[in-house]
């Protein structure tokens, strides 16, 4: 098993690490800090599945879905499968520590976030492990 693990890249490792459900605890967007927003409030859970994502209001209305690809070092990728940004490619930046998730996304064409904090038209979100 040792060498199974030493073999993961550090995509594979956040990608087994991410798995589950994430409450959904801050959210910046257009350097705004817990702007209003239609995919969060409080009490909102995101279920990772793979490579799948859903995020679910606490009554367990639906409010987003799709996928994602870590392409490792911090790198991810969004596609929305509903709603304003579906199909998009939305770049973006993370940190994974134990249980606590960070993402800032930019719009699809734009270069990935490097920092941690918004401008105009990025969305970072927070999350901590249910």
């Amino acid at each position: 098993m040792a060498e199974l693990k030493g073999a993961m890249n550090s995509a594979e490792r956040d990608l087994a690490a991410l798995q589950g459900v994430w409450e959904q605890v801050g959210l910046e967007a257009d350097g705004v800090i817990d702007p209003p927003d239609p995919h969060s409030g409080p009490g909102v859970l995101c279920t990772f599945a793979g490579t799948k994502f859903l995020v679910r209001a606490p009554d367990g209305s639906l409010l987003l879905a799709g996928s994602f690809e870590l392409e490792g070092a911090g790198s991810v990728t969004w596609i929305d499968s509903i709603g304003e940004d579906a199909g998009k490619r939305l770049p973006a930046s993370y940190r994974l520590d134990g249980d606590r998730f960070v993402f800032i996304a930019g719009n699809e064409g734009e270069p990935r976030p490097t920092s941690f904090s918004t401008t105009i038209g990025q969305t970072m979100r927070t999350f901590v492990r249910r």
